[in-house]
């Protein structure tokens, strides 16, 4: 499987299992986010996330301005990941491998 279908099956299974978990969570997002930075052991967790996260964004930033389009043309993907954390830049990689075939 390439690389680009491999991100593609993360996307939709892990979008897919987000929506679920959002339909049927008993709490909002925001306040389940709450919940996970009000213990340091979950809050550790989440800013391990959310490093990463910035890692991504700071490759979607360069790989975009490497290939000679504008920051505008990321910042949506860089919304994504501070909502969803993967979700931006699994998103970023399966449009970035359509338009470069």
């Amino acid at each position: 499987m390439p690389r680009p279908s491999l991100a593609l099956a993360a996307l939709l299974g892990f979008s897919l299992y987000t929506l679920f978990t959002m339909l049927t969570a008993e709490q909002s997002l925001w306040a389940f986010g709450l919940a996970l930075i009000s213990r340091p052991d979950t809050a550790q967790v989440v800013i391990d996330l959310y490093l990463m996260a910035l890692l991504a964004c700071v490759w979607m930033y360069r790989d975009t301005r490497r290939r000679g389009r504008s920051l505008a043309s990321v910042v949506p993907y860089w919304l994504l990941t501070a909502v969803f954390v993967s979700v931006g830049p699994l998103l970023y990689i399966v449009v970035r491998q359509s338009r470069d075939e």
